[in-house]
């Protein structure tokens, strides 16, 4: 299986950036999905971004045109650059990745606050 580790988490003031890699251990075969999902305290995990194998991406509404999801196959990583960040934003983000023939795989989460 393979083995997401997540990093770039962090404590940032509202409006300020943020980067988040997650890197892949182990082969992703096409077709894949590659996605960022996020749970703030007393709330279900949700959603934030999509990429595809083919590039295809989508995204939450509440973080289009402030968040952008991006690949690199030959490093087997993918990043989340945040924007314009809000207060509305801080949760734990996880990685989660899924092909044929493998069980999802998610990623251990990393912090991210943001707070002035």
């Amino acid at each position: 299986q393979v083995q997401l580790v997540e990093s770039g988490g962090g404590l940032v003031q509202p409006g300020g950036s943020l980067r988040l890699s997650c890197a892949a251990s182990g082969r992703i075969f096409s077709p894949y999905s590659m996605r960022w999902y996020r749970q703030a305290p007393g709330k279900e995990r949700e959603m934030v971004a999509t990429i595809t194998s083919s590039g295809t991406t989508t995204y939450a509404d509440s973080v289009k045109g402030r968040f952008t999801i991006s690949r690199d196959g030959a490093k087997n990583t993918v990043a989340l650059q945040m924007n314009s960040l809000k207060t509305e934003d801080t949760a734990v983000y996880y990685c989660y990745v899924l092909f044929v023939g493998n069980p999802p795989s998610w990623g251990q989460g990393t912090q991210v606050t943001v707070s002035s």
